[in-house]
């Protein structure tokens, strides 16, 4: 209790002091909202974040113009529904350019939680009778350039330090990146994680990852043409997505949203992009055709001629990562075709992928009907189809040996501010595909059926409700349930509050029965149904330009059923403040959390520095404090620096293994120098 009052007293300290030493200034964006609206639903597969960051983060700093745009630039934003794209583009179409953010409420089906997270990202720009010409060369000359590095310095030294990791603890990346418009990018991103050597030892060429990548859109009929590093997503994701792909979210209406078409990859993912060449190609108004090929070494454990295991996390620390290094090659090669009428789409998408080695995980319970072999073929087919207010929608893929993955969505709109969702998913126990990714309880599409129906409404003037119920079902074992043919259920049910524009709250329950092995005390294992409760509620508060609040209260609880349950709860608050008089910004963040053990872990989304994205778990008791300050020097040049600091009350050590540290205080500095010129 003591700790509570004390943290009630640090922020209404912080809340105060950040009043009082403000002025006037321009409207602060909201669009970190958005990662974190998205992110908070799909925890459980946090490290797809990064790749939809960098495209967001990219949107902010180089704002579409929104009267000009074009139904593929707004699919960019993954919390536009097709609707209310459409909607956008006839309004255009219809009265002519949109003036400011008040006409841009007029648009049918828009809200004000839509117009705050678009704000960011657009301009209002009249419409000139004669379109501007680009050219090549214009390009080359006029477009913008920027170089950033970052650094990450930790106040403590782990485990691996000492006799296992062969390089230093800081993390570094540089970023240089070349762009015109939405039409012309050019750049190299460069990464060395911590505990990697850098120009020494096992890694004489620096940095431990090179993303060069050059990436041209709309030139005469080629749509899209990409060199160097690159991702690639088609229909829902059930052949090939190396990008984003939306999950089970809230926002119904953007439901199984993911990166569609060519992409450049500039983030620091080290596995989920290709290397190659890739063409996206105009064959007439509605008919577009892409092609591509991919040649890559990748690192995984290599049992002489056979592949046991791939490496995805991309950290070369020790002497076994570096043996696991580029030990095998992959090619890719694939085409997808597209067309888009006016009451439907269709596509289809083919890929062939090739290893040099035999993919031959090592045998366990749970993987009986992973992917096996060196070569590998998928196909398959999407599908949208428009009529009145009902859309269907989906893709059905299958692999060389004729296994099936198949997804279908209906959604139907009785009136402008309502939608009900069913969604239907069968994949295969034994479907293969190395790339697939789409909606689903798994991580992979494999082994999973499931059926899914959502409600999106508002209710009276201010209120919104969001619920959506999901039953699956898995025909054979996963990883830590050792039973085939277990069954799960998750719901969610969400009610916001938005009055006004400074002010909006919601709380959001949800619930999951899952099954998972349990171990008694007499050492007896058995599959028991897992349960986990979540609470959560937020209150947004931005009485003017200058500063904000944001008041969170995370509760979780968990158990096996008929165990003694596992139960946490955190209490954070935030605010951020813009001084007039001087280019400074600061945010700043206070969390307690008290949960019995790692099974009450909760996790928060976290303000960091550009082109990064915080999203920790905290479980345990202790505190949380993180301060992030953004100044402004000259129109060329930005710095940024985050201080964060975990201290625990129940522990001496924090983590394991080589990660341990053998204090109970964890404080980390992150730098970022930005130059734009």
């Amino acid at each position: 209790m003591e700790k509570l009052i004390s943290l009630l007293k640090v922020m209404s300290i912080t809340c105060i002091s950040m009043f009082f030493f403000v002025n006037n200034l321009s409207a602060q964006t909201t669009w970190e909202e958005v990662i974190e609206q998205l992110a908070e639903n799909e925890e459980e597969n946090s490290y797809q974040w990064e790749n939809l960051l960098e495209e967001l983060a990219d949107l902010k700093e180089h704002p579409l113009d929104i009267n000009r745009a074009t139904k593929e630039q707004l699919e960019r934003f993954p919390f536009l529904s097709d609707q209310l794209i459409e909607n956008i583009l006839y309004y255009i179409y219809k009265y002519g350019s949109i003036q400011n953010e008040k006409e841009l409420m007029m648009v049918e089906d828009m809200n004000r939680q839509t117009i705050r997270y678009l704000l960011p990202f657009i301009t209002f720009q009249p419409i000139e009778k004669e379109e501007y010409k680009h050219t090549f060369k214009q390009m080359l000359k006029k477009g913008k350039h920027e170089l950033s590095t970052r650094v990450d310095i930790p106040f403590y030294t782990k485990t691996g330090y000492k006799n296992k990791y062969l390089g230093y603890g800081f993390y570094h990346n540089v970023r240089y990146s070349y762009h015109y418009s939405d039409r012309l990018y050019i750049g190299l991103t460069a990464e060395k994680d911590a505990g990697e050597p850098f120009f020494e030892g096992r890694n004489r060429k620096g940095y431990d990852y090179y993303s060069p990548y050059f990436l041209i859109r709309n030139i005469g009929k080629i749509k899209t043409l990409a060199i160097g590093n690159y991702r690639l997503g088609y229909g829902y994701g059930l052949v090939i997505n190396t990008g984003f792909s939306m999950g089970k979210s809230a926002t119904l209406s953007t439901l199984g949203n993911q990166s569609k078409g060519i992409k450049k990859h500039s983030s620091t993912d080290e596995y989920n992009y290709f290397q190659g060449v890739a063409i996206s190609y105009r064959l007439s108004k509605r008919w577009i055709a892409d092609a591509f090929y991919s040649y890559r070494k990748m690192s995984g454990t290599v049992d002489n001629r056979f592949i046991t295991s791939l490496k995805k996390d991309g950290y070369f620390r020790t002497t076994t990562d570096f043996n696991k290094r580029n030990s095998f090659s992959n090619h890719v090669i694939g085409s997808n075709i597209h067309y888009n009428g006016k009451y439907y789409e269709l596509g289809l998408t083919t890929v062939y992928n090739v290893f040099n080695k035999v993919l031959n995980p090592s045998a366990r319970y749970y993987n009986t009907y992973y992917a096996r072999g060196s070569d590998f073929f998928n196909a398959g087919i999407n599908y949208k189809l428009f009529y009145k207010q009902f859309t269907f929608s989906g893709e059905t893929a299958i692999d060389k040996a004729g296994r099936i993955a198949t997804l279908n969505m209906l959604r139907y709109s009785p009136k402008s501010d309502t939608q009900i969702t069913v969604m239907n998913r069968f994949y295969d126990a034994a479907y293969q595909s190395i790339y697939a990714r789409s909606v689903g309880e798994g991580s992979t599409v494999q082994n999973e059926s499931g059926i899914y129906i959502g409600l999106e409404t508002n209710l009276l003037r201010y209120f919104k409700l969001n619920a959506y119920a999901d039953y699956f079902y898995f025909p054979w074992k996963k990883y830590l349930v050792s039973k085939a043919g277990t069954t799960g259920f998750d719901g969610l049910v969400q009610l916001s509050y938005s009055p006004t524009y400074e002010l909006d709250m919601f709380i959001r329950y949800r619930y999951k029965n899952k099954q998972k092995d349990y171990t008694d005390d007499s050492k007896n294992k058995s599959t028991l149904p897992y349960i986990q409760q979540r609470w959560k509620y937020q209150l947004n508060y931005t009485p003017s330009d200058v500063w904000m609040l944001k008041t969170t209260i995370d509760y979780v609880n968990a158990h096996h059923r008929h165990q003694s349950a596992s139960q946490g709860i955190m209490i954070s608050q935030g605010a951020g403040v813009l001084f007039s008089n001087f280019p400074l910004r600061l945010d700043g963040q206070v969390a307690w959390f008290c949960t019995d053990d790692y099974s009450s872990r909760i996790s928060m989304y976290e303000k960091g520095l550009l082109y990064s994205f915080s999203f920790p778990s905290f479980y345990g008791k202790g505190m949380r404090y993180a301060l992030v300050a953004r100044y402004e020097w000259g129109k060329h040049c930005v710095l940024q620096a985050k201080y964060g600091l975990t201290q625990y009350f129940d522990r001496e050590t924090i983590g394991t293994a080589l990660e341990q540290i053998n204090k109970s205080v964890k404080s980390d500095l992150y730098l970022q120098l930005r130059f734009k010129f």
